[in-house]
């Protein structure tokens, strides 16, 4: 039985990211500035950790693999404040 939850979870997860997918198709469609992009990164945050919980079964998974991923998270944040930061910084920018 536990193998057909698993797998009714992982299509339900697949229709998730379909309908995310979808979404931020859709959003292209209307321009909306910086709230667009915003939006988008949001989208795909969710998208990614959908995909860590259910398809890397990191959900079922011991705490010592719940830290490692938590730190590649934080890395990847870590990384993004950086190139934001570097982005806004730029001269051209204004």
């Amino acid at each position: 039985m536990k193998g057909k939850n698993e797998a009714v979870q992982a299509v339900w997860t697949y229709v998730a990211l379909l309908v995310l997918l979808v979404i931020s198709v859709g959003l292209r469609v209307f321009h909306l500035g910086i709230v667009e992009s915003i939006l988008l990164l949001v989208i795909a945050g969710i998208e990614a950790v959908a995909v860590l919980l259910f398809f890397m079964r990191v959900k079922a998974s011991s705490r010592l693999i719940w830290l490692f991923a938590g730190g590649g998270f934080l890395w990847l944040g870590i990384l993004l404040v950086f190139v934001i930061s570097d982005y806004v910084s730029r001269s051209w920018w204004r």
